[in-house]
C-alpha cells in the first residue's frame, strides 16, 4: 500500500500503520493460498469430499467464506488447491521489524582493495551443498564467475580464492576440505530441504566446525528458508535469505573478515 498526497500536493504521506489484504478491491481482505491435502481425486465422490476437506481447513484457517478455485490430483493419493478466501485479521506495520543491513555494499575493486591491504594475501572460500541436497543453483550463483542478476560471482574478485566443491558434501568432508585449504569463510546453500532438513544440516556443520582442530573459519549460510535472524541458534555467522546478490557476499566477507583500515573504504 503507497502513501497518498497530502491535500495541498506536497510530501506523500507515510503508509496507513494498519492495513489488510487487497484481492478484487483495496481493503476488501481477500487472499489466495495453495497446499496439498492427503487425499484422492479420482472418481466425482472423491473429488466433491477432496474439495469439501479444502474446504473446511480454508474455513478453519480464518477464510470466510473461501472458495476452492483449483483442485488437482497428484497421484492416486493426494490433491494439490488453491482456494480464494477472505480473512478478517489485520495487520499491523508498527510491529513489523526489519534486518538492517550491518555493512556497506562495496564494488568489487573496493572489496579486493580491502583484502589486500588487511591479509596481504588471497582471501580463500570454501563452498559447497551439503546433506542431500543436489540443488547448486544457489552456490553457483554466489561462487561462479558469471554469477546472478547481472552481478559476477565470487571467482570475479581478483583477491579470493574460491574452491567450490559442489552438492551432496559430507559435512565431515566440507569440514576437511575447509582445513585443508586454510578456508577463511566457508559458504553453504541450501535450495531443497524437506522436513526442516536446512536447519538440522547447518547445526551439524557448525558442530562439526566447533569440534575440529585449528581456527574455525567464517561461516556462512543461505537458502530461501532460512530466516536470517536465526543465525545465532544455528551456530553460524551469517544467514543470507533470498534475493542474495554475490556483491552482498563479497562486501560482508571483507567486512567480517578484512577490517577496514586508514585510507581504505569502511
Amino acid at each position: 500500500m503507497t502513501g497518498s498526497r497530502d491535500v495541498d500536493g506536497g510530501r506523500p504521506t507515510q503508509p496507513a500503520p494498519i492495513v489488510r489484504p487487497y484481492g478484487d478491491t483495496t481493503g476488501d481482505g481477500r487472499v489466495q493460498l495453495s497446499f496439498t491435502l492427503p487425499v484422492p481425486f479420482g472418481t466425482a465422490t472423491e473429488r466433491a469430499r477432496a474439495e469439501g476437506a479444502a474446504q473446511q481447513l480454508a474455513a478453519k484457517m480464518g477464510l470466510d467464506p473461501a472458495m476452492v478455485v483449483h483442485a488437482k490430483g497428484m497421484g492416486p493419493d493426494y490433491t494439490f488447491f488453491i482456494v480464494y478466501g477472505r480473512v478478517s485479521h489485520l495487520v499491523d506495520l508498527s510491529q513489523v521489524t526489519v534486518t538492517e543491513r550491518e555493512f556497506p555494499l562495496l564494488s568489487a575493486a573496493e572489496v579486493n582493495l580491502r583484502i589486500r591491504t588487511a591479509l596481504g594475501r588471497k582471501l580463500v572460500v570454501v563452498g559447497a551443498c551439503i546433506g542431500t541436497d543436489a540443488h547448486t543453483v544457489g552456490i553457483d550463483a554466489i561462487l561462479n564467475v558469471k554469477g546472478h542478476a547481472g552481478e559476477k560471482g565470487l571467482e570475479y574478485y581478483r583477491e579470493m580464492r574460491v574452491v567450490n566443491l559442489g552438492s551432496q558434501v559430507a559435512v565431515g568432508d566440507l569440514v576437511a576440505r575447509a582445513g585443508a585449504e586454510h578456508a577463511d569463510a566457508v559458504l553453504v546453500s541450501q535450495v531443497v530441504t524437506q522436513r526442516d532438513a536446512h536447519l538440522s544440516n547447518a547445526r551439524e556443520m557448525a558442530a562439526a566446525f566447533r569440534g575440529a582442530v585449528g581456527e574455525r573459519p567464517l561461516l556462512v549460510v543461505g537458502g530461501p528458508r532460512f530466516d536470517p535472524a536465526m543465525a545465532a541458534s544455528l551456530g553460524v555467522d551469517k544467514i543470507f535469505g533470498k534475493g542474495t546478490t554475490p556483491g552482498e557476499v563479497a562486501s560482508y566477507l571483507a567486512h567480517a573478515l578484512a577490517p577496514a583500515t586508514r585510507g581504505v573504504l569502511a
